[in-house]
Formats: structure tokens, sequence, C-alpha cells
């Protein structure tokens, strides 16, 4: 039986006050994600590296949903999955190896965002995978990579192979599973989870129309990226994280407990 979401005490006392912010700003980050309804029941994570000589990385108490995360009840673990402060709560072991992985593997993989969302499978399963027909597929596009399902992730075995296949990009298309990104904050993995979904979306309902789909120059994919710069002022997802924050203290300010 998992414990409540709210029996565990504060834990802003035992961290430093950069932890207890990328803690608060992660639990947005779930409770974002549910409300966008994109959360899987309890089954999809997010986990946001420490600061510090060792590597360690936050993640979602597993048995609550999205809803209920907030700061304290996150869960600090080592590469080896050993809880760094006392928890009530375990972690799912799938999170663990495709998360930890990552962490170990990309020096700049300090925010992993992995969902199921329905739109996100439905193009997975799709042999051509993200199509060239939107605004947000360019962004996706010009950092993309794709990994083949090879079952529940839960098998050592299976790390390197999701290494290799993810390399230096940002989104990751997993076949069959779902969709995944990568970035050095919680804002930008957000926002390119955002577009990537938003893609998948598009693509989905453009597919059900009768009509043949006009992609996209390839040229315009190759400068997506600049672009996205210039439009954001090099800030990336930050230009719109505080908007969000504001969102959710309006109606769900739980996130900062």
């Amino acid at each position: 039986m998992v414990s409540s979401a709210n029996s565990v005490r504060s834990v802003k006392e035992q961290v430093s006050a950069e932890e207890w912010e990328l803690r608060v700003n992660l639990a947005a980050c779930y409770r974002l994600i549910a409300l966008q309804k994109w959360d899987d029941l309890i089954f999809t994570h997010i986990s946001m590296r420490v600061p510090g000589d060792q590597p360690q990385f936050l993640i979602n108490a597993f048995g609550l949903l999205f809803e209920e995360i907030t700061a304290s009840n996150l869960v600090k673990i080592d590469l080896s999955g050993n809880k760094l402060i006392e928890s009530p709560y375990d972690i799912n072991p799938a999170g663990f190896i495709i998360h930890g992985a990552i962490h170990e593997a990309r020096a700049d993989a300090h925010c992993i965002l992995h969902l199921h969302t329905t739109n996100g499978v439905a193009v997975s399963a799709q042999k051509n995978g993200v199509l060239p027909i939107s605004q947000q597929s360019i962004v996706v596009l010009a950092s993309l990579a794709y990994h083949d399902y090879e079952g529940l992730a839960l098998q050592e075995e299976e790390k390197p192979r999701l290494v290799k296949d993810l390399g230096n990009k940002k989104f990751l298309m997993l076949r069959n599973h779902g969709l995944l990104t990568v970035a050095e904050n919680i804002p930008d993995a957000f926002v390119q989870m955002y577009l990537f979904e938003k893609c998948c979306e598009i693509q989905v309902k453009a597919q059900s129309g009768a009509s043949e789909l006009i992609p996209v120059d390839q040229r315009i994919i190759a400068g997506a990226m600049q672009q996205i710069k210039e439009v954001t002022k090099e800030a990336g997802g930050a230009y719109a994280w505080p908007a969000l924050l504001r969102k959710l203290d309006r109606i769900d300010p739980g996130f900062r407990n």
C-alpha cells in the first residue's frame, strides 16, 4: 500500500536552496503534465539531476499520480537506484533503467521527460515516424532520434543501445512506446515535450483527412533551432516557464510543499 502523498514531511531544511528550487520546478512539471492530461496513471517519469560531485537525481514516487507530486515527496537516488534521503516510496524500475542510463551517459542530460501520450504512441508505431508537416514538427525533426521497442525497460543490457540511439539528440521517439525529451533544464524539457506531443497530435489529425499532406522544405528544418533561439531571445523554455508557474499557483499550488 502506497503512503498518502501528503504523508511526507517537508525536506526543505534538509537540502540546499538550489536543490529545493529544482524540486519545486520538477514538481511543477509533473503537475503541468497532469493538467495537459498527458499522464498515464502512475506509469511515466520525469527526472532532474541534482548538482554535486556524485551523480544524483530526483524522480517521482512510484504509486503517486502526477497531480500528487510535491517538492518534498520526490525521491532522491543515485545511479544505482539507492535512496539518498529517507522516503516511504519506491521508484519505478523502468524509470530507473531509462533515466539512469541517459543521466550517466550525457553530461548535459540534466532533465529527462518521458511520456506515453496517445498521440505520441500512435506516431511511434508508424514506420515513417514524425513527418515534416507542421511548424512544431520542424523543431522536433531538427534533433530527433529513434529507439526500437525491446519490451518493458527492465533489462540492464538495453541501456547501451538506448544511449547509442539517442546520441546527442534532444528528442527520442521510443518505437511502439512513447516520447522522451532531454534538456539541460526543466523548462526546456517541458517545452520540448509540448512541441513533440503537439506535432504528433497534428500528424494524427492530418492523416485522418483525405488530402495529400504537404511536407515542409528540408532547408527550413535545418534552420529550425536558430529560429527558436531568435523567437525566445535565446531563453528557450525559460521564456514560457514563469507564466506556467503563475498558472499553477492560481489553480494548483500544492506542488510547492
